[in-house]
Parts: structure tokens; sequence; C-alpha cells
């Protein structure tokens, strides 16, 4: 079961990876930055990714 609590973890990862890239992408290309929006994301991510891992690694 850890195995695939992992898998999804790493899954969920990569795909907020790549969305947070995509709208870095579309901000740059209009020419309108939202550094608070940008921080709002990573964290929201970090704190997600840190809530689930520390239970499955206990």
């Amino acid at each position: 079961m850890g195995s695939h609590m992992t898998v999804a973890l790493v899954a969920f990862v990569a795909l907020s990876a790549v969305l947070i890239g995509a709208l870095l992408v579309a901000m740059h290309m209009r020419h309108k930055y939202a550094p608070n929006l940008i921080g709002a994301l990573i964290g929201a991510l970090l704190c997600f990714v840190l809530l689930e891992t520390i239970p499955a690694l206990i």
C-alpha cells in the first residue's frame, strides 16, 4: 500500500509542477506577473506534500 501512495504523490507533484509551469509561461506571454499568486501556489504544493509525506513515512 505504501508504494501506491508514493506513486500517487509523485504523480501529483509532477502534475502540479507542469500546471505551475504552464501558469508561469502564460503569465510571461501576457507580461502580467503575480508574485503573490506564484508564492501561494508553491506554498500550497509544499504544504500538501509535507502533510501527505510525513504520515506516510512514519
